[in-house]
């Protein structure tokens, strides 16, 4: 049997089937909340400053108050203490607007900190992508802010599914290229390194973020950059980055295909492994 979710709620360890949040929260009825998912590597989570600091942007974003810090980390002591060490899992915590009416009105009510952890199937050796007929909005009040506002990644995933794909991409309204449900997307054209830049409606990645900042140290040309959706198929090599799946070579994607992992992706995969294994929190 897989181990269970470890879940804490506002200071104290509930069962993961265990009721713990209140029907009229705000993140239940309107989805006003940011959250964070982090990898945990035998019991210990990466990279957690730069997702604590994701954080803190998010429900700015949403116009929340700053998060407490220490009552965040203590759930995640308490979610990752509560067994032995994960040896692969995936720790998330969120914070929501707190108890609100049944609308997008705030009560200005006390924020709502919940914290899990459980094992995560490691990624596959590679994958492939579809892209789906919705866009993102880039000028979307909740551009760029993680939010737990994910019903349209839901669908969008589900489309991906249905085709044998891993993930789902977006487009922006601009017919550019954006995101996927949950990663980034990276293109290698000519031994380059190409990412769609944050004004195109992206998620600031931590591992994108990472990656971008490793590659520049090491020598590799990095550009962030406007990509045509329809010129993004033309790239040598493409792989997607997020939390989980790191660095992830693409095979293929609505029926182009592409070596995986290609050689400038297998460098900078082995980079990402490298540099992270040297700093858990980078």
């Amino acid at each position: 049997m897989p181990e269970p979710f470890r879940v804490w709620v506002d200071g104290r360890l509930v069962g993961a089937d265990e009721p713990a949040v209140p029907a009229l929260d705000h993140a239940v009825t309107v989805g006003d909340a940011a959250f964070e998912t982090l990898k945990v590597l035998d019991g210990v989570p990466f990279a957690r400053s730069r997702h604590l600091d994701r954080l803190g942007r998010s429900l700015a974003g949403l116009g929340l108050p700053t998060p407490d810090i220490a009552r965040i980390e203590e759930g995640v002591a308490a979610v990752l203490g509560a067994g032995p060490p994960l040896p692969f899992g995936r720790l998330r915590y969120m914070v929501t607007g707190g108890a609100g009416p049944l609308g997008s009105d705030r009560a200005g009510s006390p924020l709502t900190y919940i914290v899990t952890a459980g094992p995560q199937p490691r990624p596959p050796a590679a994958a492939t992508l579809a892209t789906v007929p919705w866009v993102r909005n880039e000028r979307a009040a909740t551009a760029g802010l993680k939010t737990t506002s994910y019903a349209e990644n839901v669908i969008a995933l589900a489309h991906a599914h249905e085709r044998g794909a891993i993930e789902a991409i977006f487009a922006n309204t601009r017919d550019e290229l954006c995101e996927a449900t949950g990663s980034n997307v990276f293109l290698v054209r000519s031994g380059a390194l190409l990412t769609p830049p944050l004004s195109s409606g992206c998620l600031a990645g931590v591992t994108r973020e990472l990656l971008l900042e490793w590659a520049r140290d090491t020598g590799f040309e990095v550009r962030e950059e406007v990509i045509a959706l329809h010129a993004a198929y033309d790239a040598e090599e493409v792989f997607i980055t997020s939390s989980t799946k790191d660095v992830l070579p693409i095979t293929g994607w609505d029926g182009r295909t592409y070596a995986a992992p290609g050689p400038v992706t297998a460098k900078l995969a082995a980079l990402f492994t490298d540099r992270s294994r040297q700093d858990v929190d980078p």
